[in-house]
């Protein structure tokens, strides 16, 4: 964990976001706080040149309209023939048509080096259809003690079949390729009540990718703890007088002070 985050700091990789405008000025920011460094781009006569100059890039479907994706294909095509990291992150795969065709048409035609979403919207991926609820899980996929074991397989599974690192993200936190799970317990529920955490991580994650090359699964990993423990620390942080919105600029400043020591030591995972 200590090696990744030191990757990204010393790196400062520069990561391309097409992603939703709920969250982009966050996105933009947890970047800059983890070391890495976002251009946010969206517009089709754009994105191909900005891939080109970047090393990662970060795919977001929060806000899916007819003018960003093409921009996605264009992007994610260009990054492909340049050997760079791409993420996707398939927001509300399954609560509507255009989303999750659209997600499915991604994973056609572009190769993912991770897709981050949680447990409904990658269980969307996987069959085609699912139950997610708005932009988040169906309470019945929840990954809890109770069904890890199954959703380590299914993650493990649906890897080997897309050919990319796989990260469940919710109570418990799944990150896993062919082989391999890491098992996260890092965060707080508290996070739930903040719009973007999730988009953040994988701006974050795209960074980590790309900045450890050479171990991609453990650096997928060490990004989801980075931030589940900037969760645990910015709440320690809270006033009484404090809410939501002090909560996402204090697990954010967590990211802008923790460094490889720090994450190393709060990193909570086993690997199964």
């Amino acid at each position: 964990m200590k090696k990744c985050f030191e990757n990204v700091r010393k790196n400062v990789p520069l990561v391309h976001n097409i992603t939703n405008y709920v969250t982009v000025n966050d996105v933009a920011n947890v970047l800059l706080a983890c070391g890495g460094s976002p251009i946010m781009s969206d517009d089709s006569e754009d994105v191909v040149d900005i891939t080109t100059i970047c090393g990662g890039l970060n795919i977001n479907i929060g806000t899916l309209n007819q003018h960003t994706i093409p921009s996605m294909f264009l992007a994610g095509k260009r990054a492909n023939e340049l050997g760079h990291t791409v993420l996707l992150d398939p927001v509300g795969a399954g609560a509507s048509a255009l989303r999750t065709n659209t997600a499915l048409d991604l994973i056609r035609d572009v190769k993912f080096h991770a897709i981050r979403g949680n447990i409904s919207e990658i269980k969307t991926l996987a069959f085609g259809s699912g139950s997610t609820k708005g932009v988040d899980a169906d309470v019945a996929d929840a990954v809890t003690d109770e069904t890890l074991e199954a959703a380590i397989t299914f993650a493990k599974e649906i890897s080997a079949r897309l050919g990319c690192i796989i990260a469940i993200t919710g109570a418990i936190d799944l990150v896993a390729d062919k082989d391999n799970c890491y098992v996260i317990r890092n965060g707080r529920a508290e996070m739930g009540k903040i719009t973007g955490t999730g988009c953040q991580l994988s701006g974050m994650m795209t960074a980590f990718l790309v900045a450890n090359p050479d171990n991609e699964l453990k650096a997928a990993a060490a990004a989801v703890c980075a931030m589940g423990f900037a969760g645990e620390i910015g709440w320690s942080n809270m006033k009484p007088e404090d809410g939501n919105s002090t909560y996402r600029n204090r697990i954010i400043d967590a990211i802008y002070n923790m460094d490889g020591d720090a994450l190393e030591k709060g990193a909570k995972y086993e690997v199964r």
